[in-house]
């Protein structure tokens, strides 16, 4: 009884632990899954209110706006495909890490635009514009390069894909269609001798009376329509009534 009280104990231990496993695992899930939803719904309530300054507020204060807004959606299509490219092209490692670094200046950037945006001398505004347009436009321009190099590059290999099946499938279509039919050869008769014809030799009439060689059919060049094999969605034929 000790034996099996002590199995009972260590089962109930493991089914214990496997269950504080499996509740720690769905709660991070579900937390990162919250995390992700507050984060794109933060970050689309931050673009509405970027697309709505740059409506509303003229001169420099809108281009402020704009500038944030182009820049935001840049990185964050760039960051898109290149996640969803990455993991099956590994070629694509070395410009990961060229965005990493291209996202710290991003977010260095977004921040000196957001310090813009508050500041009340417009004066001091219009005079830091310039510098930050041109800062913006470097960024954007670099993760564009990337984003359309991965696209490319994607594209690219479903092209080559396609064109290989393609070629396959034509292949295979050519030796489904590879076939000849070449009639059997009949048996040759011996000859028979000079002057007089084999003992027991008659003529056999042929397959419309007339004369023929015993033993010989009549070789078919095509099929009896009648006997050809069909398939389960074909209507049987019925033959032409006679009457």
């Amino acid at each position: 009884m000790t034996a099996a009280a002590v199995i009972v104990v260590l089962i109930f231990a493991i089914l214990v632990t496997l269950g504080v496993i499996a509740t720690v695992r769905t709660v991070r899930a579900v937390k990162r899954g919250v995390d992700r939803t507050v984060t794109q719904a933060r970050r689309t309530v931050e673009d509405t209110k970027l697309k709505a300054r740059g409506y509303a507020q003229p001169g420099a204060a809108g281009e402020v706006a704009q500038l944030r807004l182009s820049l935001r959606t840049s990185m964050r299509a760039t960051q898109e495909a290149l996640r969803i490219a990455a993991p099956e092209d590994p070629s694509l490692s070395e410009a990961l890490a060229l965005f990493q670094r291209l996202s710290a200046h991003g977010h260095e950037l977004d921040e000196d635009l957001k310090r813009l945006e508050s500041e009340p001398d417009r004066a001091r505004v219009a005079a830091c514009l310039p510098e930050l347009r041109e800062r913006t436009e470097r960024v954007k321009d670099s993760a564009d390069s990337l984003r359309f190099a991965a696209q490319d590059r994607a594209r690219r290999f479903v092209a080559d894909d396609l064109e290989s099946l393609s070629g396959q499938i034509r292949m295979e279509a050519g030796a489904l269609r590879h076939w000849t039919t070449e009639p059997a050869a009949a048996p040759e008769a011996p000859e028979p001798a000079a002057g007089r014809a084999p003992a027991g030799a008659a003529e056999a009439p042929g397959s419309d009376g007339e004369p023929g060689t015993a033993g010989e059919r009549p070789a078919l060049t095509k099929g009896d329509p009648w006997r050809q094999p069909g398939y389960s969605w074909q209507k049987t034929r019925r033959p032409e009534s006679t009457t």
